[in-house]
């Protein structure tokens, strides 16, 4: 539906007899939260108004003793949500402060996503970045998992995984007609090996009723059910609009379908995970400015780009990496992006520039190692400035590698100690923290981020994920140690 004024679309509500409104708003951690009114509620004057509500009940918002905040519509947004009995238009909102000025709210992630576009004109380098990210996910049949003090498990089960060629029957009863997929397998299978063809034809269905321009999908490398939808690309924050609106489609697909979808990055052991590679891009006034005639093809300014983004690199994927099990995806997934180079080809890299031909207008980056698990808002901002600082310093990022450092054991010795010397992406999430803590300024003196809103995140992180993780065994635990 594209409507751009209010008027517009409350002439949309009473053409299509739309019943409900659903106020969405994201959280720091990235969690999408609604709050929804009767449709006839929204009018000219409660839009300019805005609409209150309790901040103190989010994680990493604001305190009780000072919870009222304002949501205001972003009208451009607006969906008509395709899993509600009654008709519903789902928009994303703006998060204010309630004071009398109105103020955007310093840790709303959508503000923080527009004033990194403002600050991006600002410089005066360049007028749009634009974002195409890549998130994958699985879709499993089933999943159980629990923790107490004296229990802890996981369990996920899916009729294509490896782990039921031996079994009898499938989930539903049926007799186990042996059309697995292999581990480290899965890369473009068809029926009867891909089982999950309908989610993906569904998702993908409302993903275009929903206005995506939806461009190829299919399933992915790993056993049990790994997926890739790729929709077109989007200025930032709209690009963070609609990473919002995709989870929410494949979550609510797969769940209509009796299914069960995850962009976890790394659900199951020894086999591939959830990764987000994110396409990036500057233009102005048109130009694309990436396109050059220096390595990889590359202008001057896209190559300072990637130098910033690498130097940064640690900063930023306590964004783009945000979880403890985001490392789990990097040092134990297939063609893991550990390396902090560029290439024009090897996977390894962190950074690969995309061969597209002579297209002076497809020229971008791709930075890998990103997940799905975060806050897109918060992790496109932040690429963005790393690389702004990139070239506001004309940072160097060296010539691109011409080898694979994934596989060092089979270079030869000169490659072999050229793939010893690059440096790799932190190992745990506690090492990008501590990356944020210590190099911040980038972020902060554009008046983008604030020392308050990264102080928030990395005690959220520390508080509600490294520390219960820290306090109780893993099974894994008991099977190296219980016999020590």
């Amino acid at each position: 539906m594209a409507v751009t004024t209010v008027t517009e679309l409350l002439d949309f509500f009473e053409a299509h007899s739309v019943e409900y409104l659903d106020m969405r708003f994201t959280d720091l951690r990235g969690t999408e939260h609604a709050l929804t009114i009767p449709a006839n509620t929204f009018t000219e004057a409660s839009a300019a108004a805005g609409f209150a509500f309790d901040g103190s009940s989010i994680d990493g918002f604001t305190t009780i003793n000072e919870p009222d905040m304002i949501l205001r519509p972003d009208i451009s947004t607006a969906y008509i949500d395709p899993f509600r009995a009654h008709k519903t238009v789902n928009m994303k909102f703006f998060v204010h402060k309630s004071a009398s000025d109105g103020a955007s709210y310093p840790r709303d992630p959508r503000s923080i996503a527009r004033r990194a576009e403002e600050y991006l004109q600002d410089t005066g380098i360049a007028d749009t970045c634009y974002i195409g990210c890549e998130a994958e996910f699985f879709v499993f049949d089933s999943v159980r998992y629990s923790t107490s003090v004296n229990t802890a498990f996981h369990h996920v089960d899916s009729d294509e995984g490896w782990w039921r060629s031996g079994e009898k029957a499938m989930i539903n009863g049926d007799l186990n007609r042996g059309n697995q997929i292999q581990i480290n397998d899965g890369r473009f299978p068809v029926a009867p090996y891909d089982k999950t063809i309908p989610v993906r034809d569904e998702v993908a269905h409302h993903l275009t009723g929903c206005g995506f321009a939806v461009e190829r999908f299919h399933h992915e490398i790993a056993t049990g059910g790994a997926q890739k939808v790729k929709y077109r690309f989007n200025t930032l924050l709209a690009a963070g609009d609609d990473l919002q609106t995709f989870k929410y489609i494949v979550k609510n697909t797969a769940e209509s379908m009796g299914r069960t979808a995850t962009f976890m990055p790394k659900p199951l052991e020894g086999d591939g995970g959830c990764g987000m590679h994110t396409h990036q891009s500057l233009w102005k006034e048109g130009e694309p400015l990436f396109d050059g005639e220096g390595c990889a093809g590359l202008s001057d300014l896209g190559r300072w780009y990637i130098g910033g983004l690498l130097k940064h690199a640690g900063a930023v994927m306590a964004f783009t990496n945000p979880t403890a099990n985001s490392y789990r995806r990097l040092y134990s997934g297939v063609k893991a992006p550990i390396n902090l180079a560029y290439s024009e080809s090897h996977s390894s890299t962190a950074i690969r520039i995309p061969a597209v031909g002579n297209n002076p207008d497809a020229k971008r980056l791709e930075f890998r190692a990103p997940d799905p698990s975060g806050n897109p808002y918060l992790g496109f901002a932040a690429q963005l400035l790393a690389g702004l600082d990139g070239i506001q310093n004309q940072i160097d990022p060296g010539n691109p590698v011409d080898f694979d450092s994934s596989d060092s054991s089979s270079l030869p010795d000169v490659s072999f100690s050229k793939a010893k010397a690059v440096a790799q992406v932190p190992y745990s999430l506690e090492r990008s923290l501590e990356a944020l803590d210590n190099d911040r300024e980038f972020l902060t003196r554009t008046g983008v981020f604030n020392d308050s809103l990264l102080d928030a995140h990395i005690q959220l992180k520390y508080d509600e994920e490294i520390m219960p993780l820290r306090k109780g065994p893993t099974p894994k635990e008991f099977e190296l140690y219980y016999n020590v």
